[in-house]
């Protein structure tokens, strides 16, 4: 198990939001989640694919010569 577990506070950084946002994909459960206890964890992995989810690529011009 070599899987990291960010704090909400650590994803909020990671994201560069406030601490609301990842709070709100929990609650929306939009990201997956671990609860240990009371705490709320998110593993590394999951913000990786949740930003590779909503990466929005650029597009490329047709027809325009180089």
């Amino acid at each position: 198990m070599n899987e990291r577990f960010l704090s909400v506070v650590q994803v909020a950084e990671l994201l560069g939001t406030t601490v609301r946002f990842p709070r709100r994909l929990v609650e929306e459960r939009r990201i997956t989640y671990v609860k240990v206890g009371r705490h709320v964890r998110i593993p590394e992995s999951a913000v990786q694919a949740f930003i590779a989810a909503h990466t929005v690529e650029p597009r490329r011009r047709l027809g325009v010569a180089a």
